[in-house]
């Protein structure tokens, strides 16, 4: 399975949201990372065929995106999915099955493993309105599943759960990437950190990063130092560095950071994590 992206750009008036763009992806799960306003979404619209590119194209073991047999193998989570509060988990899957062309009794079976897989089992006949976010979530899963996709795409699929729906809904992702393409966008670090195994950031519409975790925090290697320090210091290095970590405590102000060199005498250079890497970039401090 090989979804390849090619040169893909999208301009609007006075914007270019995405910037050439050229991808190759296998089976497995790739984490989407950036800011808000970084073109993830766009990118993502565009590989599901909602949104049409400028220039560059995409395809899947070579069907174009544009072709009815792409999105046959494409299960696509938005940002905010479209559900209906009155309808029961059940209902709901059944209904949105038939709208993808199964059968009756291939729904049933379909849907029934579904809400299995995604833990809705014990409340299949209960109404949508009354889930939690995290339910809502696991049920945007199943729907994105009923066409058993090659291509599985999610956009901010944990944003707004609580840290035990996002542990549960992390764990769902990484079982299920194991045979399929998953791309899982969000600015949420810690996903991307626990199931990714390649890490996409994206930038101002350009992709500026792919590759393992390892490779990716490369780019601040040596760069990430930890210093206590008093109130005046600590307010330079707010002004000058991209902040990670801030917190005051009987003997100063404990400050994490990103710095070229090493920012002032106290500090100490320590091992680099994604969410250094995260600030080093996106920071309104220190933008790079």
């Amino acid at each position: 399975m090989e979804l390849t992206i090619d040169r893909l750009t999208k301009h609007y008036k006075n914007k270019i949201a995405v910037d050439h763009i050229s991808l190759t992806l296998h089976e497995g799960v790739y984490g989407l990372l950036g800011a808000n306003g970084a073109g993830k979404t766009t990118l993502m619209r565009m590989l599901c065929g909602v949104l049409k590119p400028t220039n560059g194209e995409v395809k899947l073991d070579g069907i174009h995106a544009s072709e009815e047999a792409y999105r046959d193998l494409l299960g696509y989570l938005p940002q905010d999915f479209g559900y209906y509060p009155e309808f029961t988990a059940f209902n709901f899957l059944m209904y949105m099955a038939s709208l993808k062309g199964l059968t009756k009794m291939q729904a049933k079976a379909k849907v029934q493993e579904l809400l299995e897989i995604v833990s809705l089992k014990e409340v299949a006949k209960k109404r949508i309105k009354t889930f939690s976010g995290g339910m809502k979530q696991r049920l945007g899963i199943a729907q994105a599943l009923l066409n058993n996709p090659k291509l599985l795409i999610l956009d901010e699929p944990t944003a707004g759960l609580d840290p035990k729906e996002r542990v549960r809904f992390r764990n769902l992702i990484s079982q299920l990437g194991a045979n399929r393409i998953i791309l899982l966008s969000t600015h949420i670090v810690s996903d991307i950190e626990n199931i990714a195994a390649t890490i996409l950031v994206m930038k101002n519409g350009e992709c500026i990063h792919n590759g393992s975790l390892e490779e990716v925090i490369k780019v601040i290697h040596n760069m990430v130092f930890e210093c206590t320090v008093d109130q005046e210091m600590a307010e330079r290095l707010m002004t000058s560095y991209p902040i990670i970590n801030i917190r005051k405590d009987s003997t100063g102000t404990f400050i994490r950071c990103v710095a070229d060199t090493k920012p002032c005498e106290q500090a100490v250079s320590v091992p680099a994590t994604l969410e250094d890497l995260y600030l080093y970039y996106f920071s309104e401090e220190g933008t790079r």
